[in-house]
């Protein structure tokens, strides 16, 4: 198996390397609190609130009732009770990564950074393995969807016969998952009743930012997915921009942010300029996208229809933990978010907490 500390390295270089893995609408009386973790301090420990404690979480998902987060240091799935802040290990053991499929105790991850939740199961963009995993909720337990596990590729097929690069984010319409294949700045799709897989946009190892449809169009190792209807939407995180893909056509164009040329500037379009954008969701009715602008360490909000951008939470190049009004909170590099309305929560990644927008 590959040095855990190496693939950490590959996972943070789509992150880390920023240094140099119903509620659209914000309002004055929105606030930002911390949901779980104590800033700063890293660890595995299970507690409610600030006597638990992360890794550097990355991808963050929810039913309604959970949260579910890929606690990427640990190798681990964490669960925590929305309504109580009280966290758990759902699956792995931290610090022991590996591949191994079965019941949640004994499956182990190695560095997983997406999640997505949908009926009852949740999907893993397992980032080390270069697989996406499948967590039955129900019976307790763990297996391998697609690609082979420490195995790197590019190849379409149907289970351990399709392989990704260093998959990142992930989404699904309920028939389908999407998965952003970072390491091949592809977008793939994923048949989740067969485990069958392709290549819906992008072109393997070739990086650009061109717009265009299907293998035509390219991506700079992308990061976060989100779906809304027929349109995916992208945070390319290494072209700082965000794309939209229309899955009748797989037609590929930008939305907003200029490529090749980051910023924080809030604009419209291609005036609007984001610094390696990682973590994406839609507000649920089509109206919004929220984008943890990881280089930033602010949170942005998207208008769809206009490409209008504006700066909701965070300052820009201003790192921290403070709590407060939407204004004065202050990030560490956040990576992930999902929405129950109408609280957005946020994995702070280098603060290694999650917290919450209401």
């Amino acid at each position: 198996m590959k040095n855990r500390h190496w693939i950490m390295g590959i996972v943070f270089s789509f992150v880390a390397s920023l240094v140099s893995c119903g509620g659209g609408g914000s309002t004055t009386s929105q606030m930002v609190s911390t949901l779980a973790g104590s800033a700063g301090v890293l660890g595995a420990l299970n507690g409610t609130g600030s006597t638990a404690s992360f890794y550097t979480p990355f991808g963050i998902t929810t039913d309604g009732t959970y949260l579910y987060v890929a606690d990427t240091g640990n190798s681990t799935i964490r669960e925590i009770v929305i309504a109580t802040g009280l966290v758990t290990t759902l699956t792995g053991t931290a610090g022991v990564p590996g591949s191994t499929d079965g019941p949640l105790a004994t499956a182990r991850f190695y560095t997983p950074c997406g999640v997505v939740t949908y009926g009852g199961n949740v999907y893993v963009a397992d980032t080390g393995n270069s697989t996406i995993r499948e967590i039955v909720i129900s019976t307790g337990t763990v297996s391998t969807l697609a690609g082979s596990p420490t195995v790197t590729g590019s190849a379409d097929g149907t289970g351990s016969a399709a392989l990704f690069s260093l998959p990142y984010g992930i989404t699904t319409d309920g028939t389908n998952l999407y998965v952003a294949d970072t390491g091949n700045s592809t977008i793939r799709k994923i048949v989740i009743s067969t485990g069958t897989v392709s290549t819906l946009a992008g072109s393997p190892t070739v990086t650009g930012s061109t717009d265009g449809t299907g293998a035509a169009a390219s991506f700079y190792h992308p990061a976060g997915i989100t779906v809304f209807g027929t349109t995916l939407y992208v945070a390319d995180t290494g072209n700082s921009t965000i794309r939209e893909i229309n899955l009748a056509t797989g037609q590929v164009s930008t939305l907003a942010g200029s490529a090749g040329s980051s910023g924080s500037t809030d604009g419209t379009g291609t005036g609007a300029r984001f610094n390696q954008p990682t973590g994406i969701v839609t507000d649920g009715t089509g109206t919004y996208l929220w984008v943890t602008d990881t280089g930033n360490s602010t949170i942005r909000r998207l208008t769809i229809l206009s490409g209008d951008v504006m700066t909701v939470a965070g300052i820009a190049g201003a790192l921290g933990s403070d709590n407060g009004p939407l204004i004065s909170a202050s990030f560490y590099r956040p990576t992930g978010i999902t929405l129950y309305s109408p609280r957005f929560f946020i994995s702070d990644t280098l603060n290694s907490i999650i917290r919450v927008i209401q």
